[in-house]
This record gives structure tokens, C-alpha cells and sequence, in this order.
């Protein structure tokens, strides 16, 4: 069901790799509530994935750009509002790769080339989406800027190596610019922690299924859905929650605040 939350805002949707994608079932829901927004992803990734088939769902144009490079950041933002014809209320930041997690280099062996990319990639590109959003003064008043994050930010999970680390500072730019943006424009940013989901990219980390499985059981309300993180995405993008910035928002269902549940105790004694 739609409720026009999103009726005249205009957007740009970072990280939509296939249907699997949190940010392709964003930009869905933000089509239905009656946004308009242009859809954006690294050259390689869009080669990997689906995207115009969700540009010609949406009616969206597609801007490739590296969000490491600010050179891409700025022609993406320039074009992005010539295409909507004004300033951005929104954007989502759905980034994130380890070239460590990719080629299975465990924690303790870390190639620190790669651990820097994982940074650019998954971190340090959100600082660069607002910077350069800032110095184009590209963001409308009450503007939203959201990123996904996830729990191994604050919690060790061995598998997730250097991402945690890349969630952490994630985390960590999204209450420094939160500050800085609520200030300058009441621009609020805020992230999602989201439960562990059967993205592409996700199901890349070692030992997925083990963890989803558990969070499954741990999580009173069970695993939340790509699609059920598409809604909350969407109300943190419309005008009902104008006063939330600098928060990691968790949406786990209930798992973040568990010490352990009967389903585990069940598991364990058999």
C-alpha cells in the first residue's frame, strides 16, 4: 500500500546490484509513494548487475559513478539535479565490498591494500557523497541522507574481518556529518542496522548461512526482510521523521537487544 509519503521529493539511489539488492527494493517503494530519483553504481558493478531493468520499472535515469572518486561524485550530483530539475531530498547510501571477504584472507593475514580499499569503498565514500553534496549546496532544507549498516559494527563476528571496521566508521561519519548537516541545512543522517539478509553481497561473507540462521532464532520478531528495510528507509526519507538524525537505527528485529532465546537454548541441548 502507498501513502504518497515521498509525493515531490526527488533522490539518488547508490548500490542497486540486482532484484536480491535492499537499494533495488528501495528504489521501488520510493517509486510507489510517489518520488523521483536517479539511480547511480560503480562501472563495474553495473556490468555485474540488473540496473536497467530497474530504470525502466522506475522511470529513472542511470549516472554511473565510482563513489570512491569525488570527480564521479560531482558530475553525479550536477547531472542528478539537472535530470529532477532542483536540489536532492534524499539519498541512500547501499555501499559496501571487501576485496579481503572476497578472496577468503582471514583476519589474521589481512593484505592492508585491500583492507584500505575496503574502507574507501564501504566508508569513507559516504563522507564523500555528503562533501561534495555539501560544497554544491545540492541538499533541499529537511533533506535525508540514510546508509546501511550492520550490527558487527559494535559486535564481533570473525567472518565479517575488516567490514565490521568499515561499518564502525560508517557509523561514526553519519553522526559527524549528521552534526554538521543538521546544522547547515537540518539535513538529517542517520543509519540502518540492518538484519543479516540474502543480498548478493551478502551471502558472500563466510559462514552466512550459520549467522542468518541464528539471528533468525535470537530475533524475537525473526530476521527483518530487504523489503521490510525498503519501508523504513522510505520514513526516514519523508517528512514523519524530521527530527531523527545522528542515529544507527537498529531494525533486527529485536536481535541487538537479546541475551539469548529459547530457540538457541532449544538448538543447544539436543
Amino acid at each position: 500500500m502507498a501513502y504518497n509519503l515521498l509525493k515531490g521529493k526527488k533522490g539518488i539511489i547508490f548500490g542497486a546490484l540486482d532484484e536480491k539488492s535492499i537499494a533495488w527494493k528501495v528504489a521501488l517503494r520510493a517509486k510507489e509513494e510517489g518520488a523521483e530519483f536517479v539511480l547511480t553504481n560503480a562501472p563495474i558493478a553495473m556490468r555485474m548487475g540488473e540496473i536497467n531493468k530497474l530504470a525502466e520499472q522506475c522511470n529513472a535515469e542511470i549516472i554511473p559513478a565510482d563513489a570512491t572518486s569525488v570527480e564521479d561524485l560531482e558530475n553525479l550530483f550536477t547531472k542528478a539535479q539537472e535530470i529532477l530539475g532542483g536540489k536532492i531530498d534524499f539519498v541512500l547510501h547501499s555501499i559496501g565490498s571487501s576485496p579481503n571477504i572476497r578472496k577468503g584472507k582471514a583476519y589474521g593475514d589481512l593484505n592492508y591494500d585491500w583492507f584500505q580499499k575496503t574502507l574507501d569503498i564501504s566508508a569513507l565514500s559516504f563522507h564523500k557523497v555528503m562533501q561534495v553534496a555539501e560544497k554544491q549546496d545540492a541538499m533541499n532544507e529537511w533533506g535525508s541522507i540514510v546508509a546501511l549498516s550492520y550490527i558487527a559494527a559494535q559486535r564481533v563476528f570473525p567472518d565479517y574481518t575488516d567490514m565490521s571496521h568499515a561499518k564502525a566508521v560508517l557509523e561514526s561519519i553519519a553522526r559527524n556529518y549528521g552534526y554538521r548537516f543538521g546544522k547547515l541545512k537540518n539535513v538529517r543522517v542517520n543509519t540502518i542496522s540492518q538484519s543479516p539478509t540474502k543480498t548478493t553481497a551478502g551471502t558472500g561473507v563466510g559462514g552466512f548461512d550459520a549467522f542468518y540462521d541464528y539471528a533468525d532464532k535470537m530475533s524475537p520478531l525473526g530476521n527483518a526482510s530487504a523489503e521490510a528495510c525498503a519501508d523504513y528507509t522510505i520514513t526516514l526519507f519523508s517528512d514523519l521523521t524530521r527530527m531523527v538524525t545522528m542515529q544507527n537505527l537498529m531494525h533486527d528485529g529485536g536481535f541487538s537487544f537479546m541475551g539469548i532465546s529459547e530457540d538457541i537454548v532449544d538448538m543447544i541441548s539436543k
